[in-house]
């Protein structure tokens, strides 16, 4: 495991933090055996920087992470969390927040504290307002934090307005090789680290977006690449070659990841790539820009949506079906949406316009709009009486084989 310096902080930290945004669940709750293995794994590697936040997992995250780092691991490690800056509307909501963390992780102290999600300079004046400057000195000065530093989704010259505004010991921003320019972008990546500012890099594979199925196009580029290596490998020791990352995080929930990403972390030094190499990266960036329709990163900051509609599901389906241009996409929609799959219908239709995901959406993307395109393109007419059909169907076929034995097969 390779570590930098966390900024003007002097912290070693390992290059690969582990995002605790995205635990493996059975029925909607945390796996607590598989994914305390899965951390316990990462740590015994080298990790020791945990990202977590108020809101992930519905606030199981931190009070997982509590029970697990109990067991004489929390001095392995540099914890880091986020206050929800959307929740909060006073000074005393603030330490409400704080106290209530530092219980869920069992712990006195958190190491890297993190406005949570500032959209723009307003959104830290608003902060401000609130007293969060006097909060965050008497929480340092208590010890209760560390170090302080904010996540940010929103155009690069707010950025700088931020990074200028306040004492900062760091940064997390979104950074990968199809967002080389969207938001804070590289120009904000290099700005934050010459103002001694450790940068966090999230969402480095855009959501997983960036591996497991490839389209065609990009595989035959890869392929054909004098140096072989795994999508996640291409896209991490990209971000990786930027000497101005701090690390990047990743939401390791599958022990072979775990293990890939580690084996990357160990030879992933700055400034390595050559220009071949690079070039390479950019023709991919070329295709994936060519394809994508639309930016969602499945983070579902969305959910839940008051109508019931799985938001990143509906447009995740719908860009797979422009990514692999297969007509295969529009069954997989009417199945995984419909409810006969997990019992609940979630398409896209059922959205009653409300806006309330576009609030919170980090990509700021205009998501009643392209639901709209899913309703469209995706969806088969009269969904609901579809549905009906097919459950009717279902019903007959489960009456005939209870009645006729073996003899009905479907």
């Amino acid at each position: 495991m390779l570590y930098r310096e966390m900024g003007k902080t002097g912290d070693k930290v390992s290059i690969l933090g582990f995002g605790c945004m995205r635990f493996q669940e059975i029925n909607g709750r945390i796996d607590v055996q598989r994914t305390e293995r899965q951390l316990l794994q990462a740590i015994d590697s080298g990790v020791n920087y945990l990202d977590t936040a108020y809101v992930y997992h519905g606030g199981k995250s931190e009070s997982f992470l509590g029970e697990v780092l109990a067991k004489e691991i929390r001095n392995k490690v540099k914890i880091a969390t986020k206050l929800p800056t959307y929740m909060i509307q006073s000074r005393r909501g603030m330490e409400e927040v704080l106290e209530t963390q530092l219980k869920r992780l069992k712990t006195d102290r958190i190491d890297y504290y993190l406005l949570h999600m500032l959209t723009d300079f307003a959104s830290w004046e608003t902060m401000k307002s609130l007293g969060i400057l006097d909060f965050l000195q008497k929480a340092k000065r208590d010890g209760k934090i560390i170090h302080t530093g904010f996540s940010f989704h929103g155009d690069r010259e707010n950025f700088k307005l931020i990074v200028d505004d306040y004492d900062w010991d760091m940064c997390q921003i979104q950074y990968n090789y199809l967002d080389e320019y969207y938001q804070a972008g590289t120009e904000g990546l290099k700005y934050a680290a010459s103002k001694g500012l450790g940068v966090v890099v999230m969402e480095p594979l855009r959501g997983g977006r960036l591996v497991g199925r490839i389209p065609a196009e990009v595989e035959n580029i890869w392929h054909r690449a004098k140096t072989q290596r795994t999508p996640a490998e291409w896209a991490l020791r990209w971000v990786w070659d930027h000497p101005e990352v701090t690390m990047l995080l990743s939401g390791m929930n599958e022990e072979a990841h775990i293990s890939e990403n580690i084996q990357i972390a160990g030879g992933a030094y700055s400034n390595s790539l050559p220009k071949e190499e690079l070039a390479i990266v950019d023709r991919v960036k070329e295709v994936y820009q060519k394809l994508l329709k639309i930016g969602c990163t499945g983070c579902r900051y969305c959910m839940p949506c008051p109508a019931g509609v799985d938001i990143p599901n509906c447009l995740g389906i719908y860009n797979d079906k422009h990514l692999f241009h297969t007509k295969r996409t529009k069954i997989h929609y009417f199945l995984m949406t419909s409810g006969l799959v997990g019992g609940v219908p979630a398409y896209a239709s059922l959205c009653i316009g409300c806006g309330k995901c576009e609030k919170v959406c980090p990509q700021h993307l205009e998501i009643r709009r392209y639901l709209k395109d899913v309703v469209r393109t995706m969806q088969y007419p009269a969904m609901k009486q579809l549905i009906w059909l097919v459950r009717w169907g279902i019903r007959g076929f489960t009456f005939l084989k209870k009645r006729k034995g073996s003899s009905v097969d479907f």
